[in-house]
């Protein structure tokens, strides 16, 4: 018996407190929208899944920094999560899931209907909202305010290199918070739209674009990047990524770059990010006030941007 006791006081068990069994809870909702309802289930899973390792008596075990001596001598490896975190920390993970998008993603409709653009700059109304919402409420600080109000710009990478950089402590409530409000977008954006719009307006039916020649995307998707990277340079690695993926999809010669880039590089590192970001939902983080005020603070974003578009539109 009390060979018995002495293993169990030397295992895990004895490092359980009261908060790791609430954190459970939490990410078995999650798992049930995830797996169930299947919301968002590429990203919500893998986070779940990170989050349940961060809320276990093994964070020492698996997040094991590197030790090293006098001398520079490696006397003791990390962990193994320890290395996996650092392409977040090091801000590599959110830049690769921006080139699979940008493989993924066609500008031609943009290009012939600019006017569309301003639908999205609307949109941005709802992180403006939120920052404000944020530093008024007096319980963040402006970096903080910052990195929540990006949730309302529906990208779950930025939301995540934004918190990395500004607030890495609240980078799991806000990633949480920004997938879990994109997986809900049709039970939040309908009654908003409702709201804001007549039945006949919800009956204009869409002209049919002019076809946009590939020299036309080639063009515009270099002139936007450099564009973009001379305005705002703090957000080049996301930018660039974004449309190197979209001018390996739009050049038509590099098939299998283009193939690796939307199926095995995004798979990769969509699994590598989510359990990264999940690392960071330990109770120590997300037990707290602040956390139940950034879901609120993300809900208003997402219901800002989707009132912003449908407004200008």
């Amino acid at each position: 018996m009390n060979l018995f006791l002495e293993t169990l006081q030397t295992s895990g068990f004895s490092q359980i407190t009261w908060q790791m069994p609430v954190m459970w809870v939490i990410i078995g909702v999650l798992l049930y929208l995830g797996i169930v309802k299947q919301y968002e289930p590429l990203l919500l899973i893998p986070i779940s899944l990170g989050g349940l390792l961060a809320n276990l008596p093994i964070d020492h075990i698996i997040l094991k920094e590197p030790v090293v001596d006098a001398m520079g001598q490696l006397v003791s490896p990390g962990g193994l999560f320890y290395y996996i975190r650092q392409g977040v920390n090091l801000e590599i993970f959110p830049p690769l899931i921006f080139l699979g998008v940008g493989a993924l993603t066609d500008f031609g409709p943009l290009i012939a209907n600019p006017r569309t653009l301003l639908l999205g700059a609307a949109a941005q109304f709802g992180i403006f909202a939120t920052f404000f919402g944020a530093v008024g409420s007096g319980f963040f600080s402006v970096e903080e305010a910052a990195a929540i109000g990006i949730i309302g710009g529906a990208d779950g990478p930025t939301s995540i290199f934004v918190a990395n950089k500004l607030a890495p402590h609240l980078m799991g409530a806000i990633a949480v918070a920004a997938y879990s409000y994109m997986a809900l977008v049709p039970m939040i954006q309908p009654p908003v739209m409702r709201l804001l719009t007549t039945v006949k307006e919800r009956k204009i039916r869409m002209q049919r674009l002019r076809p946009v020649s590939k020299t036309e995307k080639l063009v515009f998707a270099v002139g936007v990047m450099m564009f973009c990277l001379l305005f705002t340079p703090d957000a080049a690695p996301l930018i660039a990524m974004l449309f190197i993926g979209n001018i390996l999809r739009e050049c038509g010669v590099t098939e299998r770059l283009l193939k690796a880039a939307q199926n095995e590089i995004i798979n990769i590192v969509t699994i590598f990010l989510g359990l990264t970001v999940g690392l960071k939902l330990s109770y120590h983080y997300f037990l707290t006030p602040k956390t139940l005020l950034i879901v609120a603070l993300g809900m208003l974003a997402f219901v800002v941007a989707t009132a912003g578009g449908v407004l200008m539109a």
